[in-house]
């Protein structure tokens, strides 16, 4: 499968699981409820002018209250917005933009609502999904990785053990485990299953720091 079948895959998978734990489920988004994700990614796609405030800091009171507003809206009306996609003027409708940009964005939310429920077990992914997410990861990792203070290896245990050197510096640590789970670790997630290998210095240092964009 292509990287923008796999996108509409999470979506649709994404869209199914929100409808199933409900408006009120909690997810790995500190704060935020199944309905506040919804709100953002519709937000996310139909809004411009308050999606830039998802990565502008002095924007975001902005599209805190556009998000509040997409949020009031019946659950079910949301989600169905989250499965049907962005609106024919989107950027996000382009073609190759599912892809580009949403690939990663659905994974990783796809998986925020899934562990935030108590008994989550990983998913068993496809090999090609892994192989993409692990090509993105390795692409993306100076910026994912760029306020830790250490160096960073990340050793992946599916697909052949390839390696990647993440972030040059002292200290060094390597986090072993599979793409998936890398990748969500770089996101900033601890509910990913990865194995951090260092001194207790390094370690530390890691465990500290802000990761993702």
């Amino acid at each position: 499968m292509s990287a923008s079948q796999h996108a509409r895959r999470e979506r649709r998978e994404l869209a199914e699981l929100m409808l199933q734990v409900g408006p009120s489920a909690p997810t790995l988004c500190e704060g935020w409820t199944t309905t506040d994700l919804a709100a953002h990614l519709v937000v996310r796609e139909s809004r411009p002018d308050a999606a830039v405030g998802i990565a502008v800091t002095p924007l975001a009171g902005w599209t805190d209250r556009v998000q509040r507003s997409v949020a009031s809206q019946p659950y079910p009306e949301l989600v169905r917005k989250v499965r049907t996609g962005p609106p024919t003027l989107s950027v996000f409708s382009l073609p190759g933009f599912d892809g580009a940009a949403n690939l990663l964005e659905y994974f990783v939310h796809h998986e925020d609502v899934l562990r935030g429920m108590e008994d989550w077990q990983p998913r068993d992914l496809p090999a090609d999904l892994s192989n993409l997410l692990w090509k993105r990861l390795s692409s993306m990792s100076r910026l994912l990785f760029r306020k830790v203070p250490v160096g960073v290896v990340l050793e992946r245990t599916d697909g052949g053990g390839a390696t990647h050197p993440a972030r040059k510096g002292p200290d060094a640590v390597t986090l072993r485990g599979t793409a998936g789970e890398l990748l969500l670790r770089a996101y900033g997630r601890h509910a990913a299953e990865v194995e951090v290998i260092g001194s207790p210095s390094g370690i530390a240092a890691f465990e500290a720091a802000t990761l993702g964009v």
